[in-house]
This record gives structure tokens, sequence and C-alpha cells, in this order.
């Protein structure tokens, strides 16, 4: 499969103050996806403008017409499956079937506590994530659902007609635990990851390389565990999060190289941020363009 270049939006932009210029020049650049994330806040930004995900991506939708959109990632922090189903298949269907959802477990940043919650412990967070994604799938594929859980349930939830995209949107089922790793093989369209976050600090990038090829290995034994072929699913690297950092991002060559070493590993699509001045994803816009139209076709 070939590598796919896709960029991720963060939502910081009133929509007519250049929020639409970015999505639309997403699309032009010819990224394969543009993904938001979906937070209330998030880590240096919490002071800062920051939008909704999913009225982001509605309003990208209807200004773009080829680029296909989503999540980076949502999570069960402070969504419900039955509200984000119907919400999804109404994005799915305002934007023709382009829409993808990244999801997962949701970490302890600010949306963990933004309802009033204590954070909950990634045990509690796994318990919930393993209820919450086989109920979203069943609510995106049957007309009517019913469902009694720990932690979510349903009664004679409806969505109809369904998605565009059949037999629903697709998932990007982020996770690196075992449990996740089991969820991703089972619903997963496509697995994503940020890397190892223990090393993000001190780590090297050639022990980045080594931590992603081990979860890469565990990828393909969860599939197989579950009787799926790892070849079916993407796998997608978020860049920035990684001791990398910003380098793939200082030159064409750089990217190249980095690019190709994951491609290796067997990722099938990479995630760049787009660029935010004074912020820890600052890059030149010029150079962050001539990646977008040039690398692909350098990789070969």
């Amino acid at each position: 499969m070939s590598l796919r270049l896709s960029t991720v939006i963060l939502p910081i932009d009133r929509w007519h103050e250049g929020g639409r210029e970015k999505w639309r020049r997403a699309e032009e650049l010819g990224f394969h996806t543009a993904y938001t994330y979906d937070h209330l806040s998030w880590r240096t930004f919490r002071d800062g403008p920051w939008f909704g995900a999913l009225p982001t991506l509605t309003a990208a939708a209807t200004a773009t017409e080829r680029l296909r959109l989503g999540t980076l990632v949502t999570s069960p922090n402070f969504r419900h499956p039955v509200t984000l189903a119907k919400e999804l298949m109404s994005l799915d269907d305002i934007s023709g079937g382009r829409i993808t959802l990244g999801i997962g477990a949701g970490g302890n940043g600010f949306d963990a506590t933004a309802l009033g919650q204590e954070a909950w412990t990634p045990k509690e967070r796994a318990d919930r994530f393993g209820e919450f994604l086989p109920l979203l799938d069943r609510l995106l594929t049957e007309e009517s659902v019913t469902e009694r859980g720990t932690f979510y349930s349903a009664e004679e939830a409806r969505n109809i007609p369904g998605c565009v995209q059949r037999p629903r949107l697709p998932f990007a089922v982020a996770a690196t635990g075992p449990r996740g790793l089991r969820l991703a093989a089972r619903y997963g369209q496509a697995w994503v990851t940020t890397g190892d976050p223990k090393i993000f600090e001190n780590g090297t990038p050639e022990q980045s390389v080594e931590a992603l090829r081990g979860q890469v290995e565990k990828l393909g034994k969860a599939c197989a565990e579950t009787g799926r072929n790892v070849a079916e699913l993407d796998k997608v690297l978020l860049t920035g999060l990684t001791p990398d950092r910003g380098r793939p991002l200082e030159s064409l060559d750089a990217f190249v190289d980095f690019a190709g070493t994951h491609r290796d590993l067997g990722f099938t699509e990479i995630v760049i941020h787009w660029p935010i001045p004074d912020s820890g994803f600052a890059a030149d816009q010029a150079v962050f363009e001539k990646i977008a139209t040039e690398a692909l076709s350098q990789l070969g």
C-alpha cells in the first residue's frame, strides 16, 4: 500500500478569520485527510481560542469537495456513544461520505475533569473504552439499538438512514496497550499511534523507531488473535509527539528521510501538524507546503 500524507489542523482560528482558508488550502495541497483534535481544550492552547471539533468538521465539509476529514482523536472523556453516533451519521451525510473517526480511550488532560468528574485511572479509561467502542459500532450499523451497559446504555436509539459509507464510517483506533490493540484489531479500519510517550522528553529518534516497530508487531499479534489480517488496517502515525518533534518539517529532505524510515516500519499514513507560529508546532509554511506537494513523489 502506498504511503499517504495527511495533516491535522488545530481548531484555534475563527472560521471567517483564517479557519476556512486552512481547510481549503489543505485540499489544494493534495493532503489525503485533514484531521482536527477533539478536545474541549488542550495543553498550552488552553487559555486561547479553541473551537469544537464536530462543528469545525461540518464547516470544513461544506468548504471542501474531495478532502477526507476526521478527528484525532475522539474519546469517552466528554462523549456518549448515542449522541456521538447521531452527530457522526449527520456529518458523514453532509460531507458526502468523507469522514474518518479517530477514537481512543482518552487521557488525563483538561477534558478528563471538565464535566466535574474525577479523572479516571488508566484501567477505568480502558474499561469505558471497551464498552464505548462496541456500542458506537452497533449504533452506526443498526437502525435501532437497545443495550444496558455498566457505563453506557441505549434505549431504542435510532440512526436512520445510517452512514453514507457502508456499513459505517471508518474507525481509526488509537491504542498502544493490549486491550486497545485488540479493539483496533476487531473494530478498526485503521490504527493510530503517536509513538511512545515515555521517551518523548529524553529519548532519541532511533529509540522512537524501535518503540514504533514494537507497537506495529503488537498490533500484528492482536490481529492474529482475533483472526484479522493486519494488512487490512491502515497504520497511521501522528507526528510531532515523538523525540523527533518538528525536525522532519525542517526541510523536504528531512521529511523524506523520516517518512521513508517509517514507511519501512509498515506505516501507511503520516500526519503532520499544520504550522502554528510561536508554539510547539511552529514550522516554515513554505517548507510545509513543499513537503505536502513533493515528498511522496520522492519516496517512489
